[in-house]
């Protein structure tokens, strides 16, 4: 079979792998997406895995893979902006302190749904 592409004059200089967070979900690992600040999903990367473990804590789950392969991952679940050694942007949380609230004997406290992270 012969190819109409032309040779590459030069070798494509190799791209480093990336460190990317994920969660284990039984035996798998999926990817783990975020959200900006207008609330639009991204998928994260990071340089080294110091830079990870600086935002994200030392027991965040990584893998590492190239770029275009972060990109395949995370196009069928919508999302094609990439996020390369993000900065927290939140302020710090103050530390809880206990909130009493005064129910009527027998009243259950209203059920919310819980707050889950962006899959």
């Amino acid at each position: 079979m012969t190819s109409t592409a032309p040779a590459p004059t030069e070798p494509e200089e190799p791209r480093p792998a990336l460190h990317v967070p994920v969660r284990a979900v039984g035996a798998a690992y999926v990817l783990r997406l975020f959200k900006q600040r207008d609330g639009s999903r991204c998928a994260v990367a990071f340089t080294s895995a110091t830079a990870l473990a600086t935002l994200l804590g030392p027991t965040q789950r990584s893998v590492r893979l190239a770029e275009p392969a972060l990109r395949a991952l995370a196009a069928p679940l919508g999302t094609t902006t990439l996020v390369i050694d993000p900065q927290l942007v939140a302020p710090p949380v103050a530390p809880s302190t206990a909130v009493r609230t005064s129910r009527a004997p027998g009243h259950a406290a209203p059920r919310f749904p819980a707050l889950q992270p962006q899959r």
